[in-house]
């Protein structure tokens, strides 16, 4: 399954309700469960990011459709990247690590 790392600015509204934050965080491992991923870690971060999430999802499509909805409500804006593991880009650039 994919892997995706996914940086999260809190909104001004999502500021304005920071003591939700937990709940909310709780309701999107519940969303990305009902898509067929699962959000496997979450950190509350100092600096340019608010929150760093890494999550799973089956597909593109899939991790699409959980971060616009959970974007729609308000509270954060999120910047994704997709993890390419280390070995599968070994494997890409087409080095034998095995040797």
């Amino acid at each position: 399954m994919p892997t995706y790392i996914v940086l999260v600015k809190f909104t001004q509204k999502g500021m304005e309700n920071i003591m939700d934050s937990p709940k909310r965080l709780e309701a999107a491992r519940k969303l990305g469960k009902s898509l067929g991923g699962e959000i496997t870690a979450a950190y509350y971060t100092m600096g340019q990011y608010d929150m760093v999430v890494i999550m799973e999802a089956p597909s593109n499509k899939a991790a699409i459709e959980g971060l616009l909805r959970t974007g729609s409500l308000g509270n954060v804006k999120t910047e994704t990247l997709v993890a390419i593991p280390a070995e599968k880009g070994a494997e890409i650039f087409g080095i034998d690590l095995t040797m």
